[in-house]
Parts: C-alpha cells; sequence; structure tokens
C-alpha cells in the first residue's frame, strides 16, 4: 500500500490518538474517524476527514482501521460488538491495534480478524504525546513480516522509529515493559527531588544536575520539568498507568519471575488512585511525597507541557543489531 491510494480509519481520538490522527491528515492520507465523543471527531471533520457512524462502517470504507482506545475491553466492544469492526472487514483489509493492551487479548483478537480474510498488526507508540503530535513518536509492530512491509509507508509517517517486534503479541509484551521502566523512574526521580529539596538544594540546580549526569532518564528530561512547573500535565492518567504496569506484573507472574521492585510500584499507584482519583494526572504521584512532607516540589523556568522542538521527519525502520 502506498499513501496516494491509502484510505485509513481511526478510532480514539483522545490525548495520544487524536495527535496520531492529526498527523494522518497533515500528511495527505484520506482519512476517517470516529470516536464515541462525536465532538471529539469535530476538528478532525473540519480538516476534511470523514466520521465513521460505526465502526463496521470504517472497516468497510478504509484500507486500514486503527484503534487506540484505553483499554482491552474498550478494544474488543469495537471489534467485536455490535456493529464492530468484524461485521466490515474483508480480504485484504488491515486492523491496526495502536492501544496499550494485553498480548493474549490481542492476539484473541487478531484471530477472529484474520478469519475474515484480513490482516491484524499490534504497534502501540512510546514517547509522549508531544511527539505523538510531530510524527516523531517510536512505534513497536508486532505482526507477520508481509503485513509489516505493508503498513510500513504508513507506520513511518505516524513515527519516526519503527522496530518490527516479531508475531503479534510482542508488540504489546514490550510496550507495557516500556511503561514500567518509566513509571519507575517518575517515582525515582519524584522521591530524588522531594529528598533533595528536604535536604536544602535548589530545585532548578538539581534538575540541572540530574540531565547531565549518569541520573538522567528521559522521564527526568520531560515529566521531570512538568512536576517542577506544577501544571503535572504530561496527558496521562494514574489508573492509565496501573493498567499498564499491572500488565507488566502479570507477565512476570505467569513467567515465574519473581519481581520485587514491579510490586511496590504497583502498591504506590494504586495508593495514589485511592488518595486523589483514578484521573490525577500521573506526575501528581509526587503529591505522595509532597503531603509526607509538608514540601510543595516546585522550581520557576519550567514549562507547562512538553513540545517536541525537532521537525517533523520521515520514519525508518529499526533494525536489531544482530540482525543487521
Amino acid at each position: 500500500m502506498t499513501k496516494p491510494d491509502l484510505i485509513v480509519g481511526f478510532i480514539g481520538l483522545g490525548n495520544v490518538g487524536g495527535k496520531l490522527a492529526g498527523s494522518l491528515l497533515r500528511n495527505g492520507f484520506t482519512t476517517w474517524v470516529r470516536d464515541l465523543d462525536r465532538e471529539a471527531a469535530e476538528p478532525f471533520i473540519a480538516q476534511g476527514a470523514q466520521f465513521a457512524e460505526s465502526p463496521a462502517q470504517m472497516a468497510r470504507e478504509c484500507d486500514v482501521t486503527i484503534t487506540c482506545l484505553p483499554s482491552p475491553a474498550a478494544c474488543a466492544a469495537v471489534v467485536e460488538g455490535e456493529g464492530g469492526l468484524l461485521e466490515g472487514l474483508s480480504d485484504g483489509k488491515i486492523w491496526a491495534e495502536m492501544s496499550t493492551t494485553d498480548e493474549s487479548e490481542v492476539a484473541r483478537l487478531a484471530k477472529l480478524v484474520e478469519a475474515t480474510g484480513a490482516s491484524a498488526i499490534e504497534c502501540p507508540v512510546s514517547g509522549g504525546c508531544h511527539r505523538a503530535a510531530t510524527g516523531n513518536i517510536s512505534i513497536f509492530a508486532g505482526c507477520d513480516r508481509d503485513v509489516f512491509d505493508r503498513m510500513l509507508p504508513l507506520l513511518t509517517t505516524l513515527g519516526r522509529r519503527v522496530l518490527h517486534t516479531g508475531p503479534i503479541g510482542t508488540a504489546s509484551k514490550l510496550k507495557v515493559m516500556t511503561n514500567y521502566l518509566a513509571t519507575v523512574n517518575l517515582i525515582s526521580i519524584c522521591e530524588a527531588m522531594t529528598t533533595m529539596q528536604a535536604a536544602g538544594l535548589d530545585l532548578a540546580t538539581t534538575y540541572e544536575a540530574i540531565t547531565i549526569s549518569s541520573g538522567t532518564s528521559f522521564v527526568a528530561e520531560t515529566e521531570g520539568q512538568i512536576i517542577l512547573n506544577g501544571s503535572r500535565d504530561i496527558s496521562f492518567t494514574m489508573d492509565l498507568v496501573s493498567k499498564d504496569i499491572g500488565l507488566f506484573q502479570k507477565i512476570a507472574e505467569d513467567n515465574g519471575v519473581p519481581l520485587e521492585l514491579s510490586p511496590a510500584i504497583v502498591d504506590i499507584f494504586k495508593d495514589g488512585e485511592a488518595r486523589y482519583g483514578p484521573r490525577e494526572l500521573s506526575p501528581n504521584i509526587i503529591r505522595r511525597l509532597e503531603d509526607a512532607t509538608g514540601q510543595s516540589v516546585l522550581a520557576d523556568g519550567f514549562p507547562a507541557e512538553m513540545t517536541d522542538d525537532e521537525p517533523e521527519e520521515t520514519g525508518y525502520e529499526v533494525v536489531p543489531r544482530n540482525r543487521r
């Protein structure tokens, strides 16, 4: 499939999905959109997108239908529910799942999709909403190699670095692993900055010490700034973190790996949800420490939201070094 004749549908216009759908329109794809909240679709319709009255209609009209939804249950409803994708898919079409989901569930749905003659690919993204907005986000793709090759022109428009991870299920496992690592980094940066403030250190200086040292991380350099600003708005919520790290913990348990840090992180976010609500912004997990110490971990000079200052670039396939 090539861009000029490719018709793409996008279901789920939330924080990440809306930005990915925007990349389709910005790059000239004929685009259909759908969201349970019709108002969320209006900006895309104003830019020329068509609105699908049902997932089945979208599947009939589009070559590729993308889903980007908040939970495995939501995705299952879109795929196999009444008026779902299965009613509209047929030979030659592709379902692309861009949600962060459970690998066994995406594999189950993929089999149902393939029974219609269509193909399935899971392609979750990583790198933050600000990079989704510019098409510079990273994409993990789990599917047969021939499906990956068909999808690569689209994937390299939606993202910059695209990694074929293996068969269906592998991308979901890797995505929840990376979200687990990001959560560990978030907890550690909260603890580090709160401790340095309690010890009398200037927080802007502390931030610079972190980012120029071996202690830095992607989370420190992005969410660290949002925390110090006080907005705490990284367009991700505590319930979504709990879902992702819970999925990672399940992978470990299913494979007999006795993790020690992961259960503690799961408990920290369960407590955060209980205290502040499941839809509280995830960087506000630092409030547990602020409440306990009576401190406000804030500093002047930091942005309220992250923006990607790198120019949009055509993406490329990342090839593991043992296959180069």
